[in-house]
């Protein structure tokens, strides 16, 4: 079976960075500046989680596993493997513009997985490795979906993107836009701490298995992180804000990336955002410019949006 695996690229990018620009140091290492990630932070403004549930309303079910859609309206569906798991476990979810996203399933406890690709039919499909790249279907489930609200998806936690009210990523969110005034401040204000107060870790670049997961408060603490990390930890703090976002795999050049999409008001969905002084328009790719100390050549391969090819969403 061909499966997705989001996670062998941040070697890769880090190859193309230091081979992008010479000279240039891509880990900040001493030059990071420092705050505490559990410093106070100043809860100014209202913080309202979606919170997601497995109402048992509308499900596909059998004795090794249940896929929960009652509320695919509100963007997302929640699968449970209840039984042990020797053998590795995938969730696919293949949506109406012909994408096929896959995830790995602990057994256990529901997980959540956004549905990102707006109305249509999708087919959720949970598989258990049987050998080497070999999976059997396990249970799948036909969904015909209409969104509630097509901004649903990117205004909760998922399990690419995964927090809560409590989070540390939240509480610092809240305290950095205590004093902004709209969507440029509150992004600004998150996009400036994440490229300042997060370096780019080599040795997880070098060492990733297939499966990792963003712990974004985790992230937060240490300071450090490879891209996945980056566009996690920047995602969850402006969803928190109420700010619809999406966590975006693709390609820069030959090489596979995460970086953000932010959504206003009056533009809709931009794949770039106001950068520093309110004229330019760049690419949120937190992890380009935290590593490269925002030099004038990586900003200008930032803000070239041909370079940028999109693929998943989440």
């Amino acid at each position: 079976m061909k499966y997705h695996n989001k996670l062998a690229v941040p070697v890769a990018v880090l190859i193309f960075i230091a081979g992008l620009i010479t000279g240039c140091g891509f880990v900040r290492g001493n030059s990071r500046e420092s705050l505490p990630p559990d410093a106070p932070a100043v809860r100014l403004r209202e913080v309202n989680i979606p919170v997601s549930r497995a109402t048992g309303a509308a499900v596909e079910k059998n004795d090794k596993a249940v896929i929960d859609y009652s509320n695919a309206s509100d963007g997302y569906v929640m699968v449970q493997y209840h039984q042990a798991a020797s053998n590795e476990l995938m969730v696919l979810i293949d949506g109406p513009n012909g994408e096929q996203y896959s995830y790995m399933l602990n057994p256990g406890g529901y997980e959540v997985f956004p549905l990102t690709e707006g109305n249509g039919q999708y087919v959720v499909t949970v598989c258990e490795q049987i050998d080497n790249l070999k999976f059997k279907v396990v249970i799948r489930a036909h969904i015909d979906v209409v969104l509630t609200d097509p901004l649903s998806p990117f205004l909760r936690p998922s399990q690419h993107v995964n927090y809560n009210k409590d989070s540390a990523v939240v509480k610092k969110a809240a305290g950095l836009t205590s004093g902004t005034k709209d969507l440029i401040g509150d992004v600004s204000a998150v996009y400036s701490f994440v490229i300042n107060h997060i370096s780019y870790d080599a040795e997880l670049a070098q060492t990733v298995e297939s499966g990792y997961l963003p712990d974004v408060d985790a992230v937060l603490a240490s300071g450090k992180g490879i891209c996945f990390d980056y566009a996690a930890v920047m995602t969850a703090m402006l969803r928190s804000l109420g700010i619809p976002t999406k966590l975006v795999f693709g390609y820069t050049g030959e090489f596979y990336h995460a970086w953000i999409s932010v959504y206003s008001e009056e533009e809709g969905w931009i794949d770039n955002i106001i950068f520093f002084d309110a004229h330019n328009w760049m690419l949120m790719d937190p992890t380009f410019a935290s590593g490269n100390n925002q030099s004038g050549e990586i900003m200008s391969f930032i803000g070239e949006g041909a370079d940028y090819v999109a693929k998943f969403q989440y």
